[in-house]
């Protein structure tokens, strides 16, 4: 099995790293408006919701990736960790908050989600490929 990323792989990361950074600075930038402005009303939505938007486009690189992945093994691997990552996700968010209704653990925020899917999607990666080999 080769190291070397197909012409999905190199497009998917073409794709996924400005859509990361668009993140990382418009979370920042919105943030920083918040707290030296404080606005209301509207604004206040539209920048709160703001840094959710660069992630729809990591969300659209990864369905991309899996539509024009042509190595079956890739996107098996691919759809079984993405399968894996949502089960762990959901698996996660259920348990957490059943005890956060009980009241043993503290307020989980929604907009962790998303990473705690990727975390779970990446780690489940080497075992999905383990157990072909």
């Amino acid at each position: 099995m080769s190291n070397k990323l197909s012409i999905a792989g190199r497009r998917y990361l073409r794709r996924f790293f400005p859509a990361m950074t668009g993140y990382v600075v418009v979370l920042f930038a919105s943030l920083a408006v918040i707290r030296a402005y404080h606005p209301d009303g509207p604004v206040l939505w539209l920048l709160g919701v703001a840094p959710a938007i660069p992630l729809l486009g990591v969300i659209a690189a990864m369905g991309l990736y899996l539509m024009e992945e042509t190595d079956e093994f890739l996107r098996t691997v691919l759809v079984q960790s993405l399968l894996w990552g949502i089960g762990i996700t959901m698996a996660f968010c259920t348990a957490w908050g059943f005890l956060e209704n009980v009241g043993v653990v503290p307020h989980f925020p929604l907009y962790l989600i998303f990473p705690v899917f990727c975390g779970a999607f990446g780690l489940a990666q080497p075992f999905v490929k383990r157990r072909y080999q």
